[in-house]
């Protein structure tokens, strides 16, 4: 079995990380590039940096900031936020990114995904689907959670999938900042329903917490901020708990 991912997320406003409870109520969290090397340094598998505002404000990723983290750490970084076209994907990879990551301007241009695929390759290309419940139904949310689709989960992800997703970052609306648990269900029926990896966010707050998503969730990988930010737990002392509990991890 594939070591599972653990994937701290930086959530970037005015070149500053922030962290909110569904994406409101923004406080100051450390800077970035800090915050990165030291990820980097305590054995995080992967890094994920979002402009959480650009596709609001209409701002491209700040590429400089991109840049100066990528030169400080040694693990793969994805890149998102106002991310529109394959010369925007270009300018992230040449400063460092490993892989981008789209949400809104997929939606809005599903032929956005299958672009990026065939320029820059599958592995390169994760697409972030926020979700909310809609009377019991799970649909995907547009910018930062802010703006209701009438899509499907499921039925987004798997078409996400056959137009050459690498990756799926699944964030639940009603989970992200509760530390009341990821969202259980949902992630498991969508990791069940495409063969590429699903990435889960929203909803982190205990070890415990890592291992439901993981074995009930049929998750990948999980993906937190503000437990990592805030030293509420410590990457390390997760993969040990993790490995004793007989999930694979890479230590």
């Amino acid at each position: 079995m594939l070591a599972k991912r653990i994937i701290p997320c930086l959530d970037i406003k005015d070149g500053q990380t922030v962290k909110g409870t569904n994406f409101v109520n923004l406080r100051h969290a450390g800077d970035p590039v800090e915050l990165a090397m030291r990820y980097s340094d305590e054995g995080a598998d992967e890094l994920v940096f979002l402009d959480i505002t650009a596709t609001v404000d209409k701002r491209k990723t700040l590429s400089e900031l991109v840049r100066k983290i990528a030169t400080h750490i040694n693990i793969p970084f994805t890149v998102g936020g106002g991310i529109n076209t394959v010369e925007d994907v270009s300018v992230l990879l040449e400063n460092g990114a490993d892989k981008i990551s789209v949400n809104t301007s997929a939606v809005r241009n599903p032929q956005l995904v299958s672009d990026l695929a065939l320029n820059f390759g599958s592995q390169c290309v994760v697409v972030a689907v926020d979700i909310k419940l809609f009377n019991g139904v799970w649909k995907v949310v547009t910018h930062g959670g802010r703006t209701p689709t009438d899509l499907v989960a499921t039925e987004w992800v798997k078409q996400c999938a056959a137009s050459g997703a690498g990756e799926i970052l699944l964030t639940s609306m009603e989970n992200d900042g509760t530390k009341a648990g990821f969202a259980i269900d949902i992630t498991r029926e969508i990791s069940q329903s495409v063969n590429i990896p699903v990435i889960a966010s929203g909803g982190a707050g205990t070890m415990e917490h890592f291992i439901d998503v993981f074995t009930s969730g049929a998750a990948d990988a999980a993906l937190a901020a503000s437990i990592f930010h805030f030293k509420e737990i410590e990457i390390p002392a997760l993969k040990k708990y993790l490995a004793t509990h007989h999930i694979p991890v890479r230590l």
